[in-house]
């Protein structure tokens, strides 16, 4: 098993996946004049979520009665699991240097999942002949949800109490403030698929030379965050842009398997041939992103950079044995790849649904820490070192603990 991983290890460091994000990392670092254009990476995203949905919709339609029941069963499972996480993560963030509402945002994020580390383990998985289940992209849109429910009953909880200020401080904390007016108004819809790129999105918006005022925080009255059953929080968790696009996907190639190859065969070589290619150019701007994200590690202390790296191994490892006691219970084990992917889905972070969640119902959160531990830390080892671990541990517990 130890040479296994060895070779697993070796491989992924020097696939065209990983070259490219390192392509991409390296660019902040030498300082290299370069920008990815936004229009081409918000296209990509698209296609991504579309090709994924696509592929698991066209195999889900060539799945028995009994399977879809077993994949019924997986997807709630996946769901508990992932709320479980989210609950942990706050745990464990309460003993390290950040503020208790961040420790409920960032919770957030592990709760959920990361589509960019799902498409990455999707293209390890093919690239070494590795199978997987075929419902699996379903399992990433159910799975994002949980994180964003947690943060917001916590953030609710916290409310509740009364005892937090305006700027989001609870007493003890630094900078608690029980006159604080609150925040400028953050509260508007903010579309997940224009999240990542911020400050690209500013050079576009506003010409050379102009200077934007900034509004003090006391300028105006901050307005109420959204409550968690909110008709407009609800809305963001469950139908913003990428879960419509994924679900979209699924539900069109579902369709279209179907009614057969002679329907399919001719969108599968835009879907799922290109699809490699594709993301070898999506890692490039991720490569950049996590990079830059690292800066913002600065001011949040050890032990939060430590949660960084230690929450992928154990949250992971922890989806995989939940996943085999399903298995267990089925009477059958899954695949490797279905393992990787379930222990992906679990061991990474949300850089796309938290955050506009996050900006729209829990303004008073810091918008940085969550992305800086979410890009700059979980992904960039999952992409690089996680993967290949993972495949061993999945191996390491269908071996010790065999079924049948």
């Amino acid at each position: 098993m130890l040479e296994q991983f060895l070779d697993n290890f070796l491989h992924n460091l020097f696939k065209p996946l990983l070259l490219f994000f390192y392509l991409g990392f390296l660019v902040p670092l030498l300082k290299v004049p370069f920008e990815f254009p936004y229009a081409v990476y918000k296209g990509l995203i698209i296609y991504l979520l579309i090709s994924i949905g696509w592929h698991g919709g066209e195999e889900l339609a060539s799945l028995s009665a009994a399977d879809l029941g077993r994949a019924s069963g997986f997807m709630a499972l996946g769901f508990v699991t992932n709320s479980l996480i989210g609950i942990a993560a706050y745990c464990v963030l309460r003993f390290t240097n950040i503020r208790q509402i961040d420790a409920a945002a960032v919770a957030g994020y592990y709760g959920s999942d990361s589509a960019g580390t799902f498409v990455t383990c999707l293209g390890v998985l093919t690239a070494s002949n590795i199978a997987f289940a075929a419902y699996m992209p379903v399992m990433l849109a159910v799975m994002e949800i949980p994180g964003c429910l947690v943060a917001l009953a916590l953030v609710a909880r916290m409310r509740a109490s009364g005892k937090m200020d305006a700027l989001g401080n609870m007493p003890g904390e630094r900078g608690y403030d029980p006159h604080a007016t609150g925040l400028p108004d953050r509260s508007g819809h903010i579309d997940e698929l224009d999240e990542l790129d911020d400050e690209h999105k500013d050079h576009i918006a506003k010409p050379p030379g102009h200077h934007q005022p900034q509004e003090p925080v006391q300028a105006k009255e901050r307005a109420k965050a959204p409550g968690i059953l909110s008709k407009r929080v609800l809305h963001e968790v469950f139908l913003n842009s990428g879960l419509y696009l994924l679900f979209g996907g699924i539900l069109i190639g579902f369709i279209s398997g179907l009614q057969g190859e002679k329907v399919t065969a001719a969108n599968d070589v835009f879907f799922v041939q290109l699809f490699p290619a594709i993301l070898c150019l999506f890692l490039i701007e991720m490569g950049m992103t996590a990079c830059k994200r690292l800066q913002d590690l600065r001011t949040a202390g050890w032990k939060f950079i430590l949660f960084g790296f230690w929450a992928p191994n154990v949250f992971a490892t922890f989806g995989m044995l939940m996943a085999h006691l399903y298995s267990m219970f089925l009477g059958h084990p899954f695949e490797i790849g279905t393992y990787t992917l379930f222990g992906v889905l679990c061991g990474s972070a949300s850089y796309i649904a938290v955050p506009a969640i996050q900006r729209m119902a829990i303004p008073e959160a810091s918008p940085t820490l969550g992305l800086a531990a979410s890009l700059g830390l979980t992904f960039t080892y999952n992409v690089t070192l996680g993967i290949p671990w993972y495949i061993l541990i999945a191996t390491v517990i269908t071996t010790m603990m065999p079924i049948g």
